[in-house]
């Protein structure tokens, strides 16, 4: 593409503009704005995702073997049931003969409602201690199982060791748990159970605080008397004869719901019920068993005058069973009259079937603020569960894509060049007669001497056409200068009015005196053979354009040597490709060359793009003029000195690129040479040029975020295999060119730093195009610097 002489407004309506131009620029800040704030907001969604599963803020330690010497003995003989209430540490046990399921780790999308529906089945409830992420990840599972008439309990957000965490951590993962049940269920609870936690013997100095702080917070910490270790997986019958209480006792039985395959725990529970069931034991929840543990207290404390069933006073076993059942039936009344203790295995069941709901007293209405926060979060979580699978989909098949380009350029390079390199290899006939070479020009005064300097040493008999397009500076008489200061008597200036450069390029091919115009930018230099060798593709008659070989002349610099690397590997292994597979998009703007009949047949340089060089070269192909890639035909051009130049020139690169396609849009569903550059060019330019480039961002934002937080080693390993692989693409390309390998050691940074600017500058162009902005042209600013070829190194 061009990369100097952008065109101009028209001086005919300046006001009208310098208006537009005003109003453009105006208009890029929010694009660019735009741009960042997608690609954040993409950033956002995928530390909200690691944070879910633990990736991002995980925390796998795991406290053990610490000292209890600060834990009142009370509490550590205690039951597993700890509030605080009045600010004294209390203990309570589930009551004789009776169970409180509870399940951690849930909910599981796989195996909680299997558990859901074997309580179901056997009409027992459940106590469910949740991670909040998996709340918030599976938030319909939770509805079902409070509308089911179970009790929720907290479980953290992220199922972390609370006694290595800070104050404000420990808060964090309450308070989000909480917005998480608010968002699924419309609830929050007063039930906390902590992660690796056992029997309350097990509390430590460490995590005694913790349970202390909560507690003051208003929540009930509930430990374990039985524990199924179902987790173990050491099968349905072991699993069913460590989750059975010893004498009769109550117990808060754990089993899990998740954190693993829990197919055995599936098994093992509907069995597990049975057998309680038949052995007289009764089925709670959490706040179930503290309400039996109460009213038991209260009625041996004599604080009761109600009689249990059949008359039996308070204190009977007959009647402290009553009390046990009713304490299940809404609103706290007894069991339901008649029946007996011990009646077909199945004591007070006629409380449970009717009063789940009053067992979920731990449980508060989510209202205010909590309700719509906690359903933000469920929502944002949607999006970052949807979002990130897909990107990750969409970003493997780039990554192929990516990879299969770079395998195909490999193959295809190589081709093309022993092709073209064989000696008895020829386009036919030399091309000897005299070509017409056009200098579009557009305020050049630092470059345009060295320009026609270079033309001067020309091998090829040429005319030089100047068209100075409406300069304001002295473009014009230093080129009149030069070409007497070197003998050239084959120069001609022709000044027109501003009109931009496609204009200046038209005004040339209908000066010109010979059939072949070349066409160059008024900041390059030519190499003395750069012409001949440009030419000699026209000796075959189905030839209707030929692309030179663009060389970074100012590599010197960072910015130039990116460029270099670049215009290398990028743009020349791909006209080798795109030449092979008759579909070359673009003829740079710096060296290229073409049949003057062929120009005017297609209509001339448009003014339609922004990238007038992919424009005409699109058009040639649609007109069945072969276009051709000539590696031999050099010349040196200044790249952009500046990232802010670059930003300039690479937008409109983009802009101009996606405007052509469009343009020749119908390319794709036409016939004969048209309908082939449509179906095999266009979506070559699309997948390469613009989608994957687009995504390409996504690739390094996940390999730093795989450093971060998943797997360092695992990701910078992949992250140097691709690097290495471009490294050979980028070492086969200039060892084709014959480049000197040293500008290579720029490569990693190049990936680090000028590669994400290029893929902001593609974002901003598409963002551009599908909000319907315009883009004007912009002049770079040359120091003409970029003499003569032989100063190249």
């Amino acid at each position: 593409m061009a990369t100097t002489t952008p065109s101009r407004g028209r001086r005919r309506a300046p006001s009208r503009m310098t208006r537009a131009a005003g109003k453009a620029a105006a208009l890029q800040k929010p694009r660019v704005i735009l741009a960042l704030l997608l690609l954040l907001a993409l950033t956002s969604v995928m530390l909200l995702d690691g944070y879910l599963r633990a990736e991002v803020g995980g925390d796998e330690r795991v406290r053990s073997n610490a000292s209890s010497s600060k834990v009142p003995d009370k509490i550590l003989d205690g039951g597993p049931i700890l509030s605080f209430r009045g600010g004294e540490a209390q203990s309570q046990s589930v009551p004789e003969k009776t169970i409180a399921l509870t399940f951690d780790d849930g909910p599981n999308p796989t195996w909680t409602p299997q558990i859901l529906k074997i309580l179901e089945e056997n009409d027992v409830p459940g106590t469910f201690f949740v991670v909040g992420s998996m709340v918030s990840r599976y938030p319909s599972i939770v509805k079902d199982l409070v509308n089911q008439g179970n009790e929720i309990g907290i479980h953290t957000f992220t199922h972390v060791d609370l006694s290595y965490q800070s104050d404000d951590r420990i808060a964090r993962e309450m308070d989000q748990t909480q917005l998480a049940l608010a968002g699924a269920a419309g609830i929050t609870t007063t039930l906390f159970r902590a992660p690796y936690s056992s029997e309350a013997d097990a509390i430590d100095n460490y995590s005694w605080p913790v349970y202390k702080k909560l507690g003051e917070e208003g929540y009930t910490s509930v430990f374990v008397d039985t524990d199924s270790d179902d987790w173990k997986r050491p099968g349905v019958s072991k699993i069913i004869k460590w989750a059975t209480p010893s004498k009769n006792k109550g117990a808060s039985v754990l089993f899990h719901d998740a954190g693993g395959e829990r197919s055995q725990t599936v098994k093992a529970l509907g069995t597990y019920i049975k057998k309680m069931k038949a052995k007289g034991y009764t089925f709670t929840t959490i706040s179930g068993a503290i309400r039996q543990t109460e009213s038991a207290n209260q009625q041996a404390n004599g604080q009761t005058g109600q009689t249990g069933q059949n008359g039996q006073q308070p204190g009977s076993e007959q009647g402290e069973q009553s009390e046990q059942a009713g304490g299940q039936a809404p609103g706290g009344q007894q069991g339901q009259q008649g029946q007996q203790p011990g009646q077909d295995g199945q004591l007070g069941q006629s409380g449970q079937a009717g009063g789940v709901n009053s067992l979920q007293a731990a449980h508060r209405t989510a209202t205010g603020t909590t309700l719509y926060e906690g359903k933000a979060l469920v929502a944002a979580v949607a999006v970052a569960e949807w979002t990130v699978p897909g990107l990750a989909t969409g970003l493997a098949v780039v990554g192929v894509a990516v990879m299969g380009r770079f395998g195909m350029m490999l193959i295809l390079a190589r081709r093309h060049y022993r092709q073209r390199n064989k000696r008895r290899f020829s386009w036919g006939p030399t091309v000897t007669q005299p070509v017409s070479v056009i200098v579009p020009a557009y305020n050049e005064k630092e470059c345009i001497a060295n320009t026609l300097e270079s033309l001067a040493k020309s091998t090829h008999p040429i005319e030089i056409i100047v068209v100075d397009d409406g300069s304001t500076d002295d473009t014009s008489q230093i080129a009149r200068d030069a070409a007497r200061s070197f003998g050239m008597t084959n120069v001609r200036v022709i000044r027109q009015e501003n009109a931009g450069k496609p204009a200046a390029l038209n005004n040339g091919v209908r000066s010109a005196s010979y059939d072949i115009v070349v066409m160059m930018d008024g900041d390059t230099v030519f190499e003395p053979d750069a012409v001949h060798q440009l030419v000699q593709p026209f000796a075959d008659p189905e030839v209707g354009a030929v692309a030179g070989n663009a060389k970074v002349g100012n590599r010197n610099t960072i910015i130039g040597a990116w460029q270099h690397i670049e215009y290398v590997m990028g743009f020349n292994l791909d006209r080798r490709m795109y030449d092979l597979l008759r579909c070359m998009p673009t003829i740079p703007g710096a060296i290229g060359a073409f049949r003057r009949d062929a120009v005017l047949e297609v209509g001339g340089m448009s003014e339609d793009t922004l990238a007038e060089d992919t424009d005409i070269t699109i058009a040639m192909h649609r007109g069945g003029w072969r276009v051709v890639y000539q590696e031999h035909a050099r010349a040196w051009t200044e790249a952009p000195a500046s990232l802010k130049q670059l930003w300039s020139q690479r937008y409109r690169w983009s802009y101009g690129t996606m405007q052509a396609l469009w343009k020749h849009r119908k390319s794709l569903t036409d016939k004969g040479p048209s309908g082939r550059f449509g179906r095999v060019g266009m979506p070559l330019v699309v997948i390469f040029q613009i989608v994957t480039p687009v995504f390409a961002p996504l690739i390094d934002v996940f390999t730093a975020y795989s450093m971060i937080f998943i797997d360092f080693k695992a990701a910078l390993l992949a992250w140097l295999a691709v690097l290495g692989l471009q490294l050979v693409c980028a070492a086969y390309a200039f060892r084709l060119d014959r480049e000197k390998y040293r500008y290579l050691l720029m490569m990693p940074l190049q990936q680090l730093a000028y590669r994400q600017m290029m893929y902001l500058v593609l974002i901003h162009s598409c963002i551009t195009a599908l909000t319907g902005g315009r883009l004007r042209w912009q002049k770079l600013k040359r120091t003409g610097e970029v003499g003569t070829p032989a100063g190249v190194s």
